[in-house]
């Protein structure tokens, strides 16, 4: 048998959620009545997505009965996705304190982990461990020792168990996977060498230093008590070696369910359409204070996690003030848009923002009711006159809609800039984006090549200024940029290539580095792997910039056949591919 415990299990807070629900149906293939997923019961509004199994008489569902009876709190269910796989949810909110404290006494006293007393997530991750560890108790109680079972840890705020399945010497063989360091994450910000320093950090101090100390020391305590350690690329390989101090066993790279994205033949066509409607934003956002030819304009954009030097948005940004000084400079008829999209803590969208916007859609009503007059009194005019003249359509238009026309454009037009920003941010004055923007003169002006959209929430079809899905705008776009100093594995390239738009990555992301080692021609499938692991910061930029402005020299054609073989690459990242490797780690455990 097989368990999969992770924080993210009907809990979407992070990639490790794609991750998991991705590759359930892949699994399942595989594994079928034998595999349950374990996750923590504190999203309330998953129970739309679940099939309760509270009478179940299989294993798992004996072993749920037998929990619940002892009065915790245990949901047995089939979680409706694709493959729909059977989970069990555990309430950690529902542990006594006094109970808690107890807990937590045995963890320092068996396994010297501290822990604070005022910390909700990790009060969370401890019960949930507490929990977990009691469901397995009750598995290898109603197995015996005939049935073999795997648990499968993601994280270190799944993996708690393991310390104790291995003090108690249970018959639990286990994994750990661990997606990202919890110290790599924070050295990697603060520290400019991270990656040259990694052989000469300390974990204990550096846990101390950044305040991490119970987190670093139960993800240390898992890598070091697991049978089989794992992480998903040779970068964050890298990392285990020196601040976990154990190579991983296996490297599990991290896939998706391609069919979920696939348009068959018509992607071209959904990519048509999607620009369409950025295009609509485009001229609510620009066309008040000036206008650019559409047909020329390209639509490149990064998203993520705000962190500003781990997902390479400064990168990024250095290569947009290169490439908009050479376009200028060439008096370019191009003109590219770059939208980052991030969440960031807001108070509204900007009042300039909505009101353009909602000027433009009157424009739009004004003329379609113009278009449908003219329309109207033309076939009648049509059918009366005796010669082939085209009459004088002005005449046609009552003298109330050619007063509303002239009005509302003349409302709408501005001679402010527009904005490099949609929002009004809660801090705003220390948001490094903007503070870049403002510095190197980045501020959609007029005579401005690159113009910059920084949209600080989520992109969905209810959102005011978008209305449309993220998967659908980027469908919409013509390039992806991802250059990341920091990313152990990096899902948003990954998907861009299965929705057939080209992508940048970088050597220092996981999913780069896997191209570079098994996709030597990666750039012909629309690839491109920016170099920062051995390089400057400048240099790197400066790289940036020169494939951007080589992207923006394809023709029309040329970019058609390269989104083509993006999404033809795509294929090599489905879970039928890359399962092969978490089953090669479940033939080690075993063995």
């Amino acid at each position: 048998m097989l368990l999969e415990v992770a924080w993210e299990v009907c809990n979407q807070v992070g990639g490790i959620y794609t991750v998991i629900r991705s590759k359930v149906p892949a699994m399942m293939e595989s594994w079928s009545g034998r595999y349950c997923m374990i996750g923590p019961y504190v999203n309330k509004q998953i129970q739309a997505e679940l099939e309760p199994l509270e009478d179940a008489a299989d294993i798992f569902g004996l072993a749920a009965t037998n929990l619940r009876k002892k009065g915790y709190d245990v949901v047995y269910a089939e979680w409706l996705i694709t493959g729909k796989p059977r989970v069990i949810l555990l309430n950690p909110n529902a542990i006594e304190e006094k109970a808690m404290s107890v807990i937590k006494y045995l963890l320092w006293k068996n396994h010297q982990i501290r822990t604070p007393d005022d910390n909700k997530l990790i009060n969370q991750v401890i019960g949930f461990a507490y929990l977990t560890k009691l469901f397995i108790d009750e598995l290898v109680k109603i197995a015996g020792n005939n049935q073999p079972l795997i648990a499968h840890f993601h994280e270190w705020m799944a993996g708690l168990p393991i310390v104790d399945i291995k003090r108690e010497k249970m018959p639990v063989k286990t994994i750990f996977t661990t997606h990202a360091t919890q110290l790599g994450r924070h050295l990697a910000i603060n520290s400019p060498f991270f990656y040259a320093h990694l052989p000469f950090f300390k974990w204990e101090d550096e846990a101390k230093k950044f305040g991490v100390e119970t987190e670093a020391s139960i993800e240390y305590q898992c890598a070091q008590n697991c049978d089989v350690m794992t992480t998903v690329s040779d970068v964050t390989a890298r990392e285990c070696k020196y601040l976990l101090k154990r190579n991983p066993d296996v490297v599990l790279p991290n896939g998706l369910n391609i069919q979920r994205f696939e348009a068959l033949h018509e992607f071209q066509n959904l990519h048509s359409l999607y620009k369409d409607q950025i295009h609509e934003f485009v001229m609510g956002h620009f066309f008040s204070s000036y206008s650019f030819n559409l047909d020329n304009t390209m639509y490149f954009f990064t998203s993520g996690r705000y962190e500003y030097k781990n997902k390479g948005f400064d990168l990024t940004l250095e290569a947009l003030v290169h490439l908009n000084h050479q376009l200028k400079m060439e008096k370019s008829p191009l003109t590219v848009v770059m939208f980052f999209i991030t969440k960031r803590d807001f108070s509204n969208i900007r009042p300039e923002v909505l009101q353009s916007r909602a000027m433009m859609e009157e424009i739009r009503q004004t003329c379609d009711a113009i278009q449908k007059q003219i329309g109207k009194r033309l076939f009648f005019e049509s059918t009366m006159r005796k010669d082939h003249r085209l009459p004088e359509l002005n005449e046609f238009v009552d003298e109330y809609w050619k007063m509303r026309y002239r009005r509302t454009i003349q409302s709408w037009k501005s001679n402010k800039m527009p904005l490099p920003i949609t929002h009004k941010l809660v801090n705003e004055d220390q948001d490094e984006i903007l503070q870049f923007i403002n510095r190197r003169d980045l501020l959609n002006r007029e005579e401005d090549k690159v113009k910059i959209v920084y949209h600080p929430d989520f992109i969905t079809s209810t959102n005011p200024l978008f209305g449309m899905d993220y998967s659908q705008f980027v469908r919409g776009c013509h390039l992806g940029i991802f250059p990341s100093y920091y990313e152990p594995w990096g899902y948003t390239p990954l998907e861009c290539m299965a929705s057939g738009v080209p992508a940048v990555t970088s050597d220092l992301s996981g999913f780069g580095d896997y191209l570079l080692r098994n996709m030597p021609d990666h750039e012909k499938g629309g690839m491109f792997v920016v170099e920062r692991g051995k390089r400057t910061f400048d240099w790197s930029a400066k790289q940036l910039a020169a494939f951007l402005y080589k992207f923006l020299q394809q023709d029309r054609r040329s970019r058609i056949m390269q989104r083509n073989n993006v999404e033809n690459y795509s294929a090599a990242f489905d879970w039928e591919n890359l399962i092969r490797h978490y089953d090669e780690a479940y033939k080690i455990v075993i063995k």
